[in-house]
């Protein structure tokens, strides 16, 4: 695999011997890549797919300028996003024929902590003409923080991934009842019983479902507000789990042949310190990746973790992280390219796209 001993093949040969062909979609061959006329990527709620201005349909001539980009970055991959399976609302087919309408070139669907709908994304990103890469976000306890850790173009039959999904995946029903418990006590009953509804997969079960909950139930008009007012840290609603390890997150997912990347790292609440020690340990366990451009990033914070996969030495990777029409902010396929001279993820994934 490129990345694993030998020497980096050029990307327009690595990409092509996986179909996928670069097209200039400029009048120069490198510039400066203008904002999306929706600010950071950010949809309004009713935007359908297909109505999104995607980056390949940016006018080059008009708009602030952000930032310089590479050819090679010129590809409009999402590579995180999830779907009924985990916490999201569309199932994988949908999700896969939302994502091309959106004009994605290469998707990947990246459920938490399970692989049980990569076939049916596999199967449905080829029938819509995607290229596709296998997928799942692992939940993390790092520093006391709740971290998350995108696997990439992994084997995802390997018994040892598997059997370490399952691992994180248990205790979440017993987590959820607890959750449960604190609501009852400021007033809000059911709720265990109610969030069962929105889960396709009850082992999966989160605070994501209680939020859709509350907001069916008129407790909050949106799920931001759930979080905001019960489900965060000192709130009623609010219990904490203990995941995976760093290291057994990234060498399942490693050893599985994937690649390990942090995914939307401005939302962890570390010091600089322990942001710094995040990404010395990923980078020792045989981390690769870092997610840059994703839908939770301002512009600010593209350049942030551009530098600051620069300075690790990681890859670089772009994903919406969508979970449904009605509560994401970012659409699939709507995010700015991959800014200035980094790596691209899919590079040295490139023997791994399907």
């Amino acid at each position: 695999m490129t990345g694993r001993g030998a020497g980096p093949r050029p990307v327009s040969v690595i990409l092509a011997t996986a179909g996928i062909h670069l097209q200039a979609r400029s009048r120069r061959s490198t510039g400066w890549i203008p904002a999306p006329d929706r600010v950071e990527g950010r949809l309004r709620r009713n935007d359908g797919p297909g109505r999104a201005k995607t980056p390949g349909a940016l006018d080059w001539g008009v708009g602030p300028k952000i930032f310089a980009v590479s050819p090679k970055n010129i590809l409009n991959a999402d590579l995180h996003c999830h779907s009924v399976v985990s916490d999201g609302t569309l199932s994988p087919e949908a999700l896969a024929e939302r994502a091309k309408l959106n004009g994605v070139e290469l998707w990947a669907l990246t459920d938490h902590d399970e692989v049980g709908g990569q076939q049916r994304a596999l199967a449905a990103a080829q029938a819509q003409g995607m290229r596709y890469l296998t997928g799942a976000e692992i939940s993390v306890t790092f520093a006391g923080e709740t971290v998350h850790i995108v696997g990439l173009g992994f084997d995802a039959d390997d018994l040892a991934l598997r059997q370490g999904l399952l691992a994180t995946r248990s205790g979440r029903r017993e987590r959820a009842q607890e959750m449960s418990e604190g609501l009852a006590q400021v007033g809000i009953r059911g709720a265990y019983e109610g969030a069962l509804k929105f889960v396709g997969n009850p082992e999966l079960i989160s605070r994501t479902h209680f939020a859709r909950f509350l907001v069916e139930s008129g407790v909050c008009k949106e799920t931001n507000e759930v979080f905001r007012k019960y489900l965060t840290e000192g709130k009623p609603g609010y219990v904490p789990h203990r995941w995976a390890s760093l290291h057994n997150a990234v060498s399942w997912i490693t050893g599985a042949q994937g690649v390990a990347v942090i995914a939307h790292p401005a939302r962890y609440k570390f010091t600089p310190n322990e942001e710094f020690a995040l990404f010395s340990e990923f980078k020792a366990h045989g981390g690769q990746a870092v997610e840059v451009v994703t839908g939770s990033h301002s512009v600010q914070e593209y350049v942030r973790y551009a530098e600051a996969a620069k300075e690790f030495g990681l890859a670089a990777s772009r994903g919406s992280d969508f979970h449904s029409p009605d509560e994401s902010h970012t659409d699939l396929g709507t995010l700015p390219f991959l800014p200035g001279e980094l790596t691209p993820v899919w590079e040295l994934l490139a023997d791994r796209i399907q």
